[in-house]
């Protein structure tokens, strides 16, 4: 969309897109001692970057529901990484910024603990997404943050410089 506006007296114009506010959650799985993260196609980095598309990020999910957001995080989990997890031990972290220059659109940063035994089902996300469910050992952490081979959001690098300062 185009909008038209008026900063420090002089008409402008800007191009947006109009997006969802979202929800992201740092996950890890104490029977692991991992992180525990998707990866899945992203067309716009695709066409944008010349890469393969594919994009390492924490599980999150869009804010289309009239729920609260912590519900909507607990769904993403059990949608897109297979864990029934207690929307009451859901913490929240942040909220925060993401898209700035197009969309401005409000992220909130969620962490949750879970162990194996509260795997339900295998993840993957909906019909229409492929979602790939994977763990990041701690101890590999901090070397995946960095490695240019994987492609990664700013979010997931946030999530885990947080968990490293706040709880291990």
């Amino acid at each position: 969309m185009k909008i038209d506006y008026t900063y420090k007296g002089k008409k402008k114009i800007w191009e947006a897109v109009l997006s969802h506010d979202s929800v992201s959650i740092i996950l890890y799985n104490k029977d692991r001692d991992a992180f525990i993260i998707v990866k899945q196609m992203r067309i716009p980095v695709l066409n944008s970057n010349k890469t393969n598309g594919e994009m390492y990020e924490l599980c999150a999910g869009l804010v289309d529901k009239d729920k609260p957001k912590v519900q909507i995080a607990k769904e993403e989990v059990f949608e897109e990484c297979g864990y029934d997890i207690d929307v009451n031990s859901i913490k929240k972290v942040t909220s925060f910024y993401t898209s700035v220059g197009i969309s401005g659109a409000k992220q909130t940063l969620y962490y949750a603990e879970c162990d194996d035994s509260m795997i339900v089902n295998d993840g993957g996300g909906l019909i229409e997404e492929d979602i790939e469910v994977l763990y990041i050992p701690l101890k590999d952490a901090k070397d995946f943050m960095f490695d240019k081979n994987y492609q990664k959001t700013p979010g997931l690098m946030m999530g885990f410089y947080w968990f490293f300062d706040n709880i291990k």
